[in-house]
């Protein structure tokens, strides 16, 4: 009877140990990696003061990246189905740390843009290996949940590496967070290398060896190109509000620098708790159901947000809160979705070009945002309520593109049952 019990617990577990270390390393693979990328967003009002730049300007050093890792995705697409998923990642990963330690040390703006340039190429590859190895590892009917743990990092990043990257800054000076991701960054990697196994079932398949034809096959095939027309359009909303999220709350809303990292602090805490929510609901109500409902409050939430003046903290708090549960719902169950749309032999090229999509639409969205706000003598930022009105649309027209792709999927995996 005992031993009965046991094995049903077993057969009722979602995860082996192994995968729960696979979603756990990846987690924190993605969280050094968007830290990286998001700790430009609250360092915004240091860096324009410090290196004299513009608002331009400074959506160009956020740009340069999205834009090296979109290319860099491009490239790397036709090879990602030909190589052990595992050594993939370690290259880019090791490339990426070298990349942040280069931030850490660039003393002018043009090295620093020169620096986000190489963490690009390196940075912007490592997500879709992961996602590859997500798709690889696990079945569509828990990605959801998987996807609620590794966006979690999104989160995370704001409770712990924002805060502390603010404080260091605050502190030591901007370098010193791209330095506490460079130390982070090479303990895991070492950790990948030596307790991660080989993922490389993908080789036994029928994969075109040439890689000019792979990428162009992978490109060209319709119903890979409207995933990747879906993705231009998911990544506008997010890169356009965020590289001036804390220059709008300094100079428009009021807060301080120093109660800055509280904001991101309590942000990220309520997000962690509701990640892991979201993922299971996606699973349980379906991926495109969860997406709308996040869709829904994200739109209602940037109207409001894009139109604030002077706010008291504990109001901007509530409403960022609410914002990021919204976005990152989105995030999670299209992330999920996505991984549905690839055959097996195209995976890495798919997530690679998917990457890619996403890096560059989300550099020419930075780069929109930059020419759409105004930063006035005080400091002041004007027409972000047309950046809200711009978010908007693309967040309306994302759905219709999802809905269409979602029919597309449920058919595919209605067939592959039926095989």
């Amino acid at each position: 009877m005992e031993a009965t019990g046991i094995e049903e617990k077993i057969n009722k577990r979602i995860f082996t140990p192994y995968q729960v270390f696979v979603i756990a390393i990846l987690s924190l693979l993605q969280f050094t990696v968007i830290l990286d990328f998001m700790v430009l967003s609250p360092l915004g009002a240091i860096l324009i003061d410090k290196l004299h730049v513009t608002t331009s300007q400074f959506g160009l050093v956020v740009s340069a990246y999205a834009f090296s890792a979109g290319i860099s995705g491009l490239l790397t697409a036709g090879f990602a189905d030909k190589f052990d998923r595992k050594r993939l990642l370690l290259f880019f990963y090791v490339g990426f740390i070298s990349g942040t330690l280069f931030c850490a040390m660039a003393p002018t703006y043009e090295l620093l843009l020169a620096a986000r340039i190489v963490t690009g190429i390196f940075g912007g590859v490592i997500g879709s290996v992961s996602f590859a190895i997500i798709t690889d590892l696990f079945k569509m009917e828990v990605r959801g949940r998987v996807m609620g743990f590794v966006q979690m990092s999104f989160a995370a990043s704001q409770v712990l590496g924002l805060p502390i990257g603010l404080m260091l800054a605050n502190r030591f000076g901007w370098h010193a967070p791209f330095w506490m991701i460079a130390g982070a960054g090479t303990l895991l990697g070492i950790v990948i290398a030596v307790k991660l196994k080989p993922v490389d079932k993908h080789l036994h398949l029928n994969i075109d060896h040439n890689a000019f034809h792979h990428l162009f096959a992978t490109i060209t095939r319709p119903d890979y190109a409207k995933a990747f027309f879906a993705t231009t359009l998911l990544a506008t909303g997010g890169f356009m509000l965020m590289p001036f999220g804390s220059a709008f709350s300094i100079h428009n809303l009021g807060i301080t620098l120093e109660q800055l990292p509280i904001v991101y602090l309590i942000t990220g805490l309520f997000s962690i708790v509701f990640g892991p929510i979201t993922g299971k609901l996606s699973d349980k109500i379906g991926k495109f159901n969860m997406f709308c409902i996040g869709t829904a409050l994200s739109i209602i939430m940037v109207g409001i947000y894009t139109h604030l003046g002077v706010t008291p903290l504990w109001q901007l708090i509530t409403l960022n809160v609410i914002l990021f549960v919204g976005i990152s719902s989105r995030m999670i169950a299209s992330s999920a979705l996505l991984t549905a749309v690839p055959d097996a032999k195209d995976r890495g090229a798919f997530m690679s070009v998917n990457a890619s999509t996403q890096q560059i639409s989300g550099g020419i969205a930075s780069i929109v945002a930059g020419l759409i706000i105004v930063q006035t003598t005080s400091g002041k930022l004007e027409r972000y309520d047309i950046l809200g009105y711009t978010v908007i649309g693309a967040m309306v027209l994302a759905t219709v593109m999802l809905y269409y792709l979602n029919r597309r999927i449920q058919k595919k995996l209605h067939t592959d049952k039926n095989v």
